[in-house]
């Protein structure tokens, strides 16, 4: 995340916008200048004194006048989401979560600028007031491979808060921004205070020197990049970063719900999620079930091609990431696992794709087994006991979530505790995907900072003030004696 001393972002203007379907660079990259930047961000700063006094009450009702806009553009929405990510329903989906996003935060207005009530303290004559202050300027840097909703998920609770905010997403899904402006532009509270930007590394690093806080969702090697950055800038940094989740089925599961479940939260968006199910421990006793019935859902799976609603399993969107995949893949195989299902990445009509691919004979020692690998891969382990599973779902460096599937709620949430992620879903799995109303914290290198779940996200974006009033006596104990001698 370095940038230069020139007028302009270089690095970023070289870079263009590819169709995932077809592999062709479709346009250039827009990025502002170093000077319009500038001025950009002038402007939310001129305008966000006024977006906080409208309080609380009326900044939910902006909010919830931004749901009603995005409801009227969310058709162009999906299309520019399909467009940039080569799928259908997922898009569908994200406008869905952010429609919901705006409805909870609209309905539940949280008072951040006034003092609350004299409280008593240690000492009888000195009461507490309180009131909190939102951050003037809030940076979000959202990644490509769930760009509108990844990208409004820390946006909408800052603004909640008071804050003016600017959005950067990934220079490789930036087509949402067009239909988003014009619904922003339409709510003229919100209009002055959130600006939308395109740009690469240049523009994030640019963004991270100049905000009061910064929100950043993405790879450790970024995120690292960008904590140190935010380090030099003295200003606190939100991260959440990758995952290497884990699922675990437990005798007494129901072995259809979970094969169900498991293959969703493995391959939904071609399993580019960083809340992906990637290794799977199964019991001895239940595994060669539970192995023939995710195979059978997972080989009746299709490609979305050769249009969008051929099948569930779209492109993949980045070909790094596509080469990724292949070296998890090739490393695999050359330790001895086999591909039940799946198992290669193909190119059609120039685009990359992976087909959901179930993985059995695998070990720790394999970088599908260690690293990110960010595709439709399901690794599958078969474990002696609950406590082996335990003991392998939790030798990760990372900890964002993870699943567990037992015979009854109380059995999974016992075994639930006992991991180091920051959500489980029980008997389910991703379901931290959609509901969004439960605090948690990443575990690992899976993230820092605050909450962005739950009624807690808030707190990211304000700093917290203490009144201390005197009302006692008119001498304190410890004054110094000030009478004339």
């Amino acid at each position: 995340m370095t940038g230069s001393d020139g007028g302009g972002f270089a690095a970023d203007a070289l870079l263009r916008v590819r169709d995932p379907r077809t592999g062709r660079d479709e346009r250039a990259l827009a990025p502002p200048t170093r000077a319009g930047l500038a001025d950009t961000l002038a402007a939310l700063r001129h305008a966000q004194p006024a977006w906080e006094a409208l309080g609380a009450a009326g900044r939910a009702a902006a909010l919830r006048e931004l749901a009603v806009q995005i409801a009227l553009v969310q058709d162009e929405l999906v299309e520019a989401l399909g467009h940039d990510t080569g799928r259908r329903t997922e898009s569908v989906m994200e406008v869905q979560a952010v429609l919901g996003g705006l409805a909870r935060w609209g309905a539940a207005p949280t008072e951040t600028g006034g003092a609350a009530a004299g409280a008593p303290t240690a000492l009888p004559w000195i009461t507490a007031r309180s009131a909190e202050r939102p951050y003037q300027l809030a940076a979000v840097i959202s990644p490509w491979n769930f760009p509108l909703l990844l990208g409004t998920i820390d946006l909408i609770p800052a603004l909640a808060a008071g804050c003016a905010a600017v959005v950067k997403p990934s220079e490789v899904t930036p087509r949402f921004l067009a239909p988003l402006r014009r619904a922003l532009d339409a709510v003229p509270a919100l209009a002055p205070v959130v600006a939308l930007v395109e740009g690469g590394a240049e523009v994030g690093a640019a963004l991270v020197d100049a905000a009061d806080v910064v929100c950043f969702t993405g790879s450790v090697a970024t995120g690292r990049a960008v904590a140190e950055r935010a380090a030099r800038a003295f200003v606190p940094a939100h991260l959440e970063l990758g995952g290497k989740d884990a699922a675990i089925v437990l005798p007494g599961a129901d072995l259809q719900r979970a094969a169900s479940a498991i293959l969703w939260g493995a391959t939904a968006n071609a399993g580019q999620s960083c809340l992906s199910i990637e290794r799977v421990y199964v019991h001895r006793k239940v595994f060669d079930e539970f192995t023939g019935l995710l195979c059978d859902r997972a080989d009746a799976l299709g490609l979305a091609w050769p249009d969008l609603d051929a099948g569930g399993i779209g492109p993949l969107i980045d070909p790094a990431q596509a080469a990724v995949i292949r070296e998890h893949l090739d490393d695999a195989y050359e330790q001895g696992a086999h591909a039940l299902v799946g198992g290669t990445v193909e190119e059609l009509g120039g685009g990359l794709w992976c087909r959901p691919t179930v993985l059995t004979a695998v070990h720790h020692g394999m970088r599908v087994m260690a690293e990110e690998t960010f595709g439709p891969i399901v690794p599958l382990m078969s474990v002696y006991d609950t406590d082996e599973a335990v003991r392998l779902a939790n030798d990760t460096s990372y900890g964002l979530s993870a699943a567990v599937f037992a015979a009854d709620e109380d059995a999974a949430l016992a075994v639930a505790r006992r991991l180091d992620a920051g959500a489980v879903s029980v008997n389910d799995a991703g379901l931290t995907a959609f509901v969004h109303d439960a605090e948690k914290n990443s575990f690992g290198m899976s993230g820092l900072g605050g909450s962005r779940m739950g009624a807690a996200s808030i707190r990211r974006f304000v700093r917290r003030q203490a009144f201390l009033v005197n009302n006692g006596p008119k001498d304190d104990p410890w004054w110094w004696d000030a009478a004339p001698r």
